[in-house]
């Protein structure tokens, strides 16, 4: 248990052995009173009777207190000192009828120690000992002798059910004691384990990260260092282009780096949208970007995963669909929820027969976790399209003022992204441009770099 636990679980005990200490004190205390003012027998029979009573007090704090603060006592220990207890009781027992009252502060111990079948021994004899040996010693008469049975009858039989309820009351404790362990300890280890779960998904998080961004960096810079090389003595212009796309790149991977060590947001979403960060994702590869439906502002996880996606599965074209492959980027925003497709025209594979790897696994792991999916369709010879559709809000989300209903572009004309004014005509249809980026919410043509 723990330590607060356990704390109050002595304190709580604590407390109730002082209360069994004074219910013990109090009787012996009565008991003792009445032998001492007994109208019979004489007095040295009644000092002979107090005096065994005196030995119950240091006998009790000696061996009874301990073991009635233990939760399962030594058998040996409890017998012996059931046995002193008991043999000093039915000895003053018998000299009087008074110290019978001694009774009610005994019978509680013998099924606080016993098991019940040892306990309902000891109490027959504490009931029904001392009557059939005062009869034999003192020969009262027969209406008195009916009364002392009739009262140890009584007394037994009291005793019994209060100590059946005891003995129940304590197997609770225990089985109550014994569940709360379990559950503490069951508690320890949903922490244990969910600590690990969290350490090992933050893992698996930052693994994705690092393979989507900086591994893709540093595999273009090696392909352009290859390409500089092989450049430097026949194509120098060339050459000097890929150091500029070397620095470039080198310059994006030093931001994603601190963008993950933030622990913000990707640095092609830093101030951008989710539209200008595909357009600039698509110039370095390449490829077509086309953004279809009312473009708008979503929550940073969706645009985060669609990047991310749209970034392995680039880097996959590139490295396995063959160089003279065309790639495209289709960015689709529909009422609940936002597509994004990577497509090239290049050798193809099978997807059954992919065993292993991180690339396409980490795909679907990262679009699993804002409830999305991603698939794969592809054959030997028809080119890859991999795609991903992600659950986003209906409604846009408030950016600042002029958003908001009303203001959409389901409401009017979109605002040019460039300026946030209103172009005041209806938006065109998509475009398909090659290093450039149009879509209907973008009326003017932007240029963006492309990869040579």
């Amino acid at each position: 248990m723990t330590g607060r636990a356990s704390a109050r679980d002595v304190h709580a005990w604590d407390r109730t052995i002082r209360l069994w200490d004074a219910y013990f004190a109090i009787a012996w205390a009565a008991t003792l009173v009445l032998v001492l003012t007994a109208g019979q027998p004489g007095w040295p029979v009644r000092a002979l009777a107090a005096g065994l009573l005196l030995p119950l007090v240091p006998w009790y704090v000696a061996l009874g207190r301990p073991l009635l603060q233990e939760d399962m006592p030594d058998g040996r220990r409890v017998v012996r000192y059931l046995t002193g207890t008991i043999a000093l009781f039915l000895s003053s027992a018998v000299l009087t009828g008074e110290a019978r009252l001694a009774t009610f502060a005994l019978i509680p111990q013998c099924f606080m120690t016993l098991r019940l079948r040892g306990a309902l021994v000891a109490v027959t004899v504490i009931n029904l000992v001392p009557v059939l040996a005062g009869a034999l010693l003192w020969r009262p008469a027969g209406a008195e002798l009916f009364a002392e049975a009739l009262s140890a009858l009584v007394s037994l039989t009291f005793s019994v059910a209060v100590g059946g309820w005891i003995i129940r009351i304590i197997r609770q404790s225990r089985e109550r004691a014994e569940l709360i362990a379990e559950l503490d300890a069951s508690r320890h280890e949903v922490a244990r384990l969910s600590a690990a779960h969290g350490a090992l998904a933050e893992r698996e998080r930052m693994a994705r990260e690092i393979h989507d961004t900086l591994a893709q960096g540093f595999t273009s810079l090696l392909m352009l260092v290859q390409a500089v090389e092989a450049e430097l003595e026949h194509d120098l212009p060339l050459a000097r282009r890929h150091l500029a796309l070397m620095d470039e790149t080198a310059r994006q991977n030093l931001a994603e780096a601190r963008a993950l060590v933030a622990g913000g947001t990707p640095a092609d979403l830093d101030g951008a949208s989710l539209p200008d960060a595909l357009g600039r994702l698509a110039a370095r590869h390449g490829a077509v970007l086309e953004v279809t439906g009312p473009v708008r502002a979503l929550p940073a996880g969706p645009e985060v995963v669609a990047l991310r996606s749209c970034q392995e599965a680039l880097a996959n074209a590139r490295k396995h669909a063959g160089s003279p492959a065309a790639l495209g980027i289709r960015l689709r925003y529909a009422a609940g929820t936002l597509t994004v497709s990577v497509r090239d025209d290049g050798r193809g594979f099978d997807p059954a027969a992919v065993h292993g790897g991180y690339g396409l696994a980490g795909l679907r792991a990262r679009a699993a976790e804002v409830g999305g999916t991603a698939s794969v369709r592809s054959a030997p010879g028809a080119g890859t399209t991999v795609t991903v559709c992600l659950p986003v809000p209906a409604a846009p989300i408030d950016t600042g003022p002029g958003t908001g209903p009303g203001t959409g572009p389901a409401n009017g004309p979109a605002p040019d992204p460039g300026t946030g004014a209103d172009t005041g005509s209806p938006r065109p249809p998509p475009h398909r441009t090659r290093g450039r980026t149009r879509c209907r919410s973008c009326p003017r043509r932007r240029p963006v770099r492309r990869e040579e």
